[in-house]
């Protein structure tokens, strides 16, 4: 039987340089906001805003400090990639490595080195760079002196940043992706965005303000890159699930179609061009008047994206009852408990066919390539003596979701670019900042505590996976 998926299909791996890096203050690099998130009781209150802390102390733990070394064992963790077959790797640019303090006027050639060394090293074994451009990473100087996205002027340090890596990268790096997950902005405002809330501040006001920022600013380089160089490719991405309703209750349906609007709003606006109406509406009956200046508009209209990535993770569950309660750990978005669907260790719910319905949802309302940047099991391994990890439990989960993608290519013509799974090497966990949450085909001897060797090994699932990218997707 042929393959589903097309020749040239991009199966890979993707990484965040802040949960892999380290070398946090390294070649001149500046304090980002992720440098100041320790792990703890205050992360949580650090990452909605609610907490303001700009500096790092001596009572924290900060694990994007030295995360797993990345940046001195760069090369050979993409020899270990190369090893598996990759045909592309989704890794991100540390702002704050190429403007120290997000507004410098001239770049820090270090920075500009450093990432030409590991585009050298994907390209030497024909790895396909898919960049993203900020991922959860914010000059903490912006934040300290004009409020991050919370001010227009971000727009125009945003783009001197892209310019800058486009010209640099125009002839190593093909694929580039604005913004990570951009909806977590409403959700994880600090980490979205930078930003930090006074008191009597209007939070929401505040946000969409911030987003409609950032929706300017991805429109502005969307054009700057297909100008500099027209082979490039640019995606917007979505921390994507389809919200299930509990019930076939109107009301529970109506409650999920608006939770699942929530996100789509942004990638309506990156891919369609301009606000949808549900949008306009929702702010207008919420008090949130948009600041939007002469030309916003028809830089959105003229500026669309060239393909839709996105997360999937798990799906979610809405009630429109507020008396329901039960539940669950959903990476940030709350969500009940699906009786039929079983969790994770940390409480997401496994799920899928809801990978093939958010597919085939998103495609649908887009037409446009998709491509799956990040999937993935976090869970706890038990390495043996030699670093070897019989991680069947992280084979089932992929297996079953590679299945899902052949379904929507196969079945139901969904176009799709490519898979990177998340994680592709054991990092720091984004929501809850543990080593011990790992994802990764590749095992790295580091604890919760930052013990450890930093020794890389190859699980079980390395072997599996690499077989599976050797047969195009055929032998699972």
């Amino acid at each position: 039987m042929a393959s589903s998926f097309q020749k040239g299909f991009l199966w890979g791996g993707a990484t965040a340089a802040n949960q892999c890096e380290g070398g946090y203050l390294e070649g001149n690099k500046g304090l980002t906001t992720v440098d100041v998130i320790p792990v703890g009781k205050d992360r949580f209150p650090v990452m909605t805003g609610e907490m303001k802390t700009l500096i790092c102390d001596d009572d924290h733990y900060y694990p994007s400090h030295e995360a797993i070394d990345m940046y001195h064992h760069y090369k050979e963790d993409i020899a270990l990639f190369a090893e598996m077959g990759f045909k592309c790797f989704r890794l991100s640019i540390s702002w704050s490595r190429i403007f120290p303090n997000g507004d410098d006027l001239e770049p820090n050639e270090e920075g500009l080195k450093f990432y030409d060394d590991i585009f050298d090293e994907c390209l030497k074994y024909d790895i396909e760079p898919l960049v993203t451009i900020v991922h959860f990473d914010v000059p903490i100087h912006l934040v300290e002196t004009i409020g991050a996205w919370k001010n227009r002027k971000m727009i125009d340090y945003y783009v001197r940043y892209c310019e800058t890596i486009f010209n640099r990268y125009k002839n190593k790096v093909k694929y580039w992706l604005t913004f990570n997950e951009i909806n977590m902005l409403l959700h994880l405002p600090f980490i979205g965005a930078g930003l930090v809330f006074a008191k009597d501040e209007n939070k929401e006001t505040i946000k969409y303000q911030a987003a409609h920022y950032q929706l300017v600013a991805s429109a502005k380089v969307t054009k700057i890159a297909h100008e500099i160089n027209p082979q490039f490719k640019i995606g917007c991405m979505l921390a994507a699930g389809n919200t299930y309703a509990n019930t076939c209750n109107p009301k529970d349906v109506w409650k999920s179609m608006g939770k699942d609007r929530e996100s789509y709003f942004f990638i309506d606006v990156q891919s369609r061009g301009e606000y949808p109406n549900y949008a306009k509406k929702m702010m207008q009956n919420n008090g949130i008047v948009l600041q939007i200046e002469d030309g916003d508009e028809e830089v959105l209209k003229n500026n669309t994206v060239d393909f839709i990535s996105f997360s999937y993770y798990s799906s979610r569950l809405t009630s429109a009852d507020a008396k329901i309660g039960a539940q669950t750990e959903g990476n940030v978005f709350a969500t009940l408990k699906n009786p039929y669907l079983k969790a994770s260790e940390w409480g997401w719910q496994i799920d899928p066919l809801g990978l093939r319905i958010t597919m085939n949802s998103i495609y649908d309302r887009y037409q446009k390539p998709l491509f799956i940047v990040e999937n993935g099991l976090g869970a706890v391994d038990t390495p043996d003596k030699n670093g070897y990890v019989e991680d069947d439990y992280r084979i089932d989960y992929l297996r079953q979701h590679i299945k899902a993608m052949e379904d929507a290519v196969n079945e139901d013509g969904v176009e799709l670019m490519g898979y990177t799974p998340w994680g592709c090497i054991d990092l720091v966990s984004a929501s809850t900042g543990e080593m011990k949450k790992r994802y990764g085909f590749i095992y790295v001897d580091k604890d919760n505590d930052g013990k450890g060797t930093l020794a890389r090994s190859r699980k079980k699932s390395f072997y599996w996976y690499k077989n599976v990218i050797g047969s195009n997707g055929e032998e699972l």
